[in-house]
């Protein structure tokens, strides 16, 4: 019976025919799928052994990483091999959280701690922006053709989050949160309908002795309208002298603390592994730095493969607990990453951390090295073991819990971007065609040197994926299309060969971008712009050259 109530809310909500939870009978919110969506950080599409060794064609015992644990899930779910988030963390987070794409907040990157707001800075919030938008970019470089963008670092209160889009579910935040605007008052998860396990609003964390910092509470930016920074909380002591472990242990806690529950839960674990600082226990590293298989595929850094690894157990500790309990066979899992692998390549072009290859390209770029991540759906009840190669997107994740919490979409389908993969998980060929979405958008308004050889730097960039064909803009003039079924490491660029299709998807790229992204988000012409300066930039309008408006954005509805 409950075998069938699981699959009820699955196949109800696909039918369009689930009824809002206040309606549903004690029994039917009693049966309701509990859900733990593991976020990783900056985790690589090839740092995953099962994601590895399927598109290399090796055996998995060849990898020099290990993730039995993760694989272990993998292999009994469904497997996304086209999942796409982000460039970077905190979009793709508010993306996750909300359901929409990040610009449609401001979100456009990821900022460390000395970002300057208005707020921090205790200035008056110009009229239609956001107070947690940082200030106008000092960019006007006379090298430079363009001024940057801004970007948003708060999730505005008024969306609503998947822990308050979930009524009925105990909902609680582990981890990294970086949407909170470093510590302001009023963003943290207790704001957004999360129960605070442990947490910090920062980008990275030392992965020892991090308590100090996670508990801190004087403000960086003194000129900031509270008493006292907001940033985090350390949570229970657990004995633990590693954070991922730490984690774990305080995740495990709250799983058995549900057992007794009757509503089902929400577990929002945003790991910070495998974000720098570059960490790892001891015995891990020389394990790695011994093993025999080091350097496969290019993955040789014994400290970055002892983060993974202490990742994968703390995702088999998890799995343990939910066994010791009694509720595996009633809880979803996701795991993804919020970005792609950091390489940091140096000036030969050798990796330092990871290496994503076949996949061009690292974190902060819109190749796929950057924005395609691992990601699988497990709920064995209800979900037969699969891959899927259908392209979806991190913001089909808030409407596909929706719906297999039981959740009516009505509300959703109006405001939010993404589409439910219901229909995947149930039918991951695709063959009815119910899942319908085609096309995806990045907008990345930053010149940027991360993901690139040491030394090198790239304009701002956007990009369009529509069905096969990828097509990228640098706004600093240059147009890169790839059709990324037949050329997975984007190496042949058929921009001039498919002129065609190249403008066609730059007026659906230009459009996006004015419907979508508020006009400070969008880079602008640099008046102080010196084509004859010694390190001058080459510049051309692509926008002109294709009888195209330089976008100008939607008009601002920051509030």
């Amino acid at each position: 019976m409950k075998f069938l109530l699981k699959l009820f809310f699955v196949f109800s909500a696909l039918l369009v025919s689930a009824c809002s939870s206040a309606a549903r009978p004690a029994s039917a919110e009693a049966s309701k799928p509990n859900i733990i969506f593991f976020l990783a950080d900056d985790l690589g599409y090839m740092d995953l052994v099962a994601y590895a060794a399927r598109v290399q064609g090796s055996a998995r015992e060849d990898c020099f990483y290990e993730t039995p644990h993760i694989d272990q899930l993998i292999d009994g779910g469904v497997m996304f091999t086209q999942a796409y988030a982000a460039p970077l963390c905190s979009p793709t987070r508010s993306s996750v959280i909300t359901g929409k794409y990040a610009a449609r907040q401001g979100f456009m990157t990821a900022t460390p701690g000395g970002y300057e707001t208005h707020y921090n800075q205790g200035i008056t919030t110009p009229e239609g922006f956001y107070a947690q938008d940082g200030l106008e970019n000092k960019t006007d470089r006379a090298p430079w053709p363009l001024t940057q963008g801004i970007s948003n670092i708060a999730l505005p209160l008024r969306e609503t989050t998947l822990a308050e889009a979930l009524p009925g579910y105990n909902s609680a935040f582990i981890g990294k949160w970086h949407l909170g605007g470093h510590g302001s008052s009023g963003f943290s998860p207790a704001d957004q309908g999360f129960e605070e396990i442990a947490w910090f609003d920062s980008g990275g964390s030392p992965y020892f002795n991090w308590r100090p910092m996670w508990d801190k509470r004087k403000k960086l930016h003194p000129a900031m309208a509270q008493e006292f920074l907001q940033q985090g909380a350390a949570g229970e002591a657990t004995g633990e002298a590693y954070l991922t472990d730490d984690l774990a242990v305080q995740a495990g806690r709250f799983i058995e603390r549900q057992a007794g529950e009757a509503q089902p839960f929400f577990l929002y674990f945003c790991q910070f592994a495998v974000h720098g600082p570059f960490q790892a226990k001891k015995e891990d590293i020389q394990h790695f730095a011994k093993k025999e298989t080091r350097g496969w595929n290019g993955h040789s850094n014994p400290t970055y493969a002892g983060m993974i690894k202490a990742m994968d157990d703390c995702v088999g500790t998890v799995l343990e607990t939910l066994k010791s309990t009694g509720q595996a066979d009633n809880t979803i899992i996701v795991f993804m990453s919020d970005n792609g692998g950091i390489v940091h390549p140096d000036e030969k072009g050798v990796p330092a951390i990871s290496n994503n290859a076949p996949l061009k390209g690292e974190k902060a770029l819109l190749y796929e090295g950057g924005i395609r991540v691992p990601l699988f759906v497990w709920y064995p009840e209800a979900l037969k073991p699969a891959v899927c190669d259908v392209p979806v997107d991190c913001n089909d994740l808030f409407p596909s819990l929706l719906q297999m919490a039981g959740q009516s979409l009505d509300v959703y389908q109006e405001v939010g971007d993404g589409h439910s993969l219901v229909p995947l998980l149930l039918d991951p060929a695709n063959s009815k065609g119910v899942y319908q979405r085609d096309t995806f958008f990045w907008h990345y308004p930053f010149y940027v040197s991360v993901g690139l050889k040491k030394g090198d730097l790239t304009g701002p960039s956007s990009a369009v994926r529509k069905g096969d064909w990828k097509l990228i803009l640098n706004w600093e003039g240059t147009l890169q299309l790839y059709n990324i079924k037949d050329d997975l490491s984007e190496v042949n660029d058929l921009a001039e060969s498919e002129p065609e299709r190249t403008s066609a998807l730059l007026v659906e790229l230009t459009a996006w971008l004015n419907q979508t992204v508020e006009t400070r988000y969008i880079p602008q012409r640099n008046s102080r712009y010196n084509s004859g300066h010694a390190e001058a930039r080459a510049f051309e309008d692509v926008f002109e050259e294709h009888d195209l408006k330089w976008p100008r954005g939607r008009a601002s509805r920051a509030d």
